[in-house]
């Protein structure tokens, strides 16, 4: 197992084509430079050491030196110990409703982006618990199992849209159910599922399903996006606005939050219901809420002991260097004998 400290500076290898460009451009106004004062068989006698090779190899060994270099500033790191480590948490899952209307812009940017922005700030909040995400529109999906691994589930939650559902609509329920399966852990004694969604329920009746989940110990919160007054759907290609969706008597569709139903779902499973228009207050409450549950503890195994390694990447620069200063720029008798770039013709 390996990590970077500080991966921004790989950005230094992009120096490299710069680089390369310039010592090309050089190459040639030191070639058509010194055709104004000589010709080329003159040259050759007036400098019969000259080594366009050795040239092209002191450049070669500085561009080394330079990856080096770079890689001794992210400084990587190697995990030497695999430990079993004890933590303690609650098992939360997370519910994105990934539907059309979450494309609505009457909260900014719009529905699904904010909601990606509350339950990333919820997760860089949590400490020791285990998160899980699953998607759904007029289907559920799952897109993150239970895990502890908070830069994973941040990464694919990123990648979530509107069209990664292909049937339309908001099935709640059987986002619920299928979170039901997410907890394999009987031994947990809180089991947290937070609905992210504007609360339009195509499907209707959810008390049964809700009271399914109750009976596992699972309280289920919702988080409310968007607002009551509404907005229309806009449905856009490569961010240009094409058209915004209408109903088949075709009338531009207003989509609203729908507090009513997302009040209902939390109140039947020992949760409550959070507006989600603002961040902050929304994350406090949530450590508010998962503060006061009782932890329970598991086992992660994760690598520890990481020891730098930027020291060999230093030292391997430092040694190009020298050998950089210390490469003349002139033939030497092996290079004679390989006659490299026809040089002796």
């Amino acid at each position: 197992m390996y990590q970077f400290e500080a991966p921004i500076y790989f950005y230094a290898l992009f120096a490299l084509p710069v680089m390369a460009l310039l010592f090309m451009v050089a190459l040639l106004w030191r070639k058509r430079t010194q055709r104004k004062f000589a010709t080329t068989g003159l040259l050759k006698k007036l400098a019969p050491n000259r080594s366009i090779f050795k040239s092209i190899l002191k450049f070669f060994v500085l561009c080394l030196a330079l990856v080096c270099i770079s890689f001794a500033l992210v400084n990587p790191k190697i995990g030497t110990k695999l430990e079993t480590i004890k933590r303690e948490g609650v098992d939360i899952v997370f519910a994105l409703d990934v539907s059309k209307s979450m494309l609505a812009e009457d909260i900014a940017p719009n529905r699904i982006e904010k909601s990606k922005q509350l339950i990333t700030q919820i997760i860089n909040s949590l400490a020791g618990d285990r998160v899980g995400i699953i998607g759904y529109a007029g289907s559920a999906f799952p897109q993150v199992p239970i895990t502890t691994d908070f830069s994973a589930a941040k990464l694919f939650l990123s990648n979530m849209n509107t069209d990664m559902v292909s049937s339309q609509g908001t099935a709640i329920t059987e986002a619920i159910r299928m979170a039901q399966t997410y907890y394999n852990d009987e031994e947990q004694t809180n089991r947290v599922l937070f609905i992210v969604s504007d609360g339009e329920d195509h499907e209707g009746n959810v008390e049964s399903i809700v009271q399914s989940a109750a009976q596992m110990g699972i309280r289920i919160f919702t988080i409310g996006v968007g607002t009551e007054k509404g907005a229309p759907i806009p449905i856009k290609r490569n961010g240009i606005l094409q058209y915004y969706k209408r109903d088949e008597n075709n009338e531009q569709v207003i989509t609203r939050l729908n507090t009513e139903t997302l009040i209902q779902i939390a109140g039947m499973a020992d949760g409550t219901y959070l507006d989600g228009s603002n961040t902050k207050e929304v994350v406090e409450e949530v450590t508010a809420i998962l503060n006061g549950m009782n932890k329970t503890e598991f086992e992660a195994k994760q690598y520890t002991d990481f020891k730098d390694q930027f020291q060999w990447f230093l030292l391997g620069a430092l040694f190009l260097l020298l050998i950089d200063v210390l490469l003349l720029e002139r033939k030497t008798a092996w290079v004679k004998k390989l006659n490299l770039f026809n040089e002796d013709e």
